[in-house]
């Protein structure tokens, strides 16, 4: 069982879903980010995302683009987040997903990266715009070999065929994204999303969780309810922009992780009275 395996193991025995925040690597620069890491985690992180900036991120919205452009031009690059990894790991006792392209992993080597990534103590890989098809090739066979989580994603608009294709191609756990379009923060839950979650876990062996569009407390809930686990990126990533100058700023991060969590923790305390 890999650490992601035993996160939704764990939550599922308490009856709730488990809480990924994402944060880009590098914005404002990599010493922030191992500040921001620790208040995740002291908020109530199960799972965290680490975005790796790209210069051309196609399926990411306006917040999330400005942050990667602000990590690139801090100089973050791939070694130094893998290297920030490794230092805090352990630390921070949660699991830590690379969100990224493939540009990277293409650039680097995939089996070096695979090498890399194991080594430093990263626990999955989510490669946006990879399909599992082309995965196939040596991308999930080299994490795989590492002990890697590879981590697909599927959208409404996914096929039967494709979601069988993602469903042989996933480990630890499937990305669904909640709406067509970029990441971003939204005023509402996608109207479909209650019947499209419940239709694909019961074709999926591996948990779901969702993520795009989530951004409040409420939203956290209602996903929740239906969900393996819930993904807030935007409203974290837009909070860094407009806040994490302030010296005091990682406390202000780890109370809204905590906030954005606590309904998740709630249902779990409800379903044990």
């Amino acid at each position: 069982m890999s650490a992601i395996d035993q996160v939704f193991f764990n939550c599922a025995h308490d009856g709730r879903g488990a809480f990924i925040p994402f944060l880009m690597a590098g914005d404002p620069d990599l010493n922030a980010t191992a500040e921001y890491l620790d208040a995740l985690a002291a908020g109530g992180a199960d799972i965290i995302e680490l975005g790796v900036p790209f210069s051309d991120p196609i399926a990411d919205g306006p917040v999330n683009q400005r942050a990667a452009v602000r990590a690139l031009e801090s100089g973050t690059k791939l070694s130094g987040i893998l290297q920030l990894v490794a230092r805090h790991r352990d630390k921070l006792g949660v699991p830590i997903v690379l969100f990224t392209y493939f540009n990277p992993i293409h650039a680097r080597g995939v089996e070096r990266f695979a090498e890399q990534a194991a080594a430093s103590g990263v626990d999955g890989v989510l490669c946006v715009d990879l399909p599992p098809e082309e995965g196939e090739r040596g991308f999930i066979p080299a994490l795989r070999e590492q002990g890697v989580d590879t981590i697909f994603l599927l959208a409404p608009t996914s096929t039967r065929d494709r979601v069988t294709k993602v469903a042989e191609a996933s480990t630890g756990f499937v990305y669904y994204v909640s709406r067509t379009g970029v990441t971003g923060e939204r005023t509402a839950l996608a109207t479909d999303l209650v019947r499209d979650v419940k239709r694909l876990r019961k074709r999926l062996d591996q948990p779901l969780a969702v993520g795009f569009g989530i951004s409040t407390p409420q939203q956290v809930a209602a996903v929740g309810e239906i969900a393996d686990g819930v993904v807030v990126g935007s409203a974290l990533v837009r909070l860094i922009e407009e806040q994490g100058s302030d010296p005091g700023f990682p406390r202000v991060l780890e109370e809204r992780v905590r906030e954005l969590s606590a309904p998740l923790r709630q249902r779990a305390e409800r379903r044990r009275a």
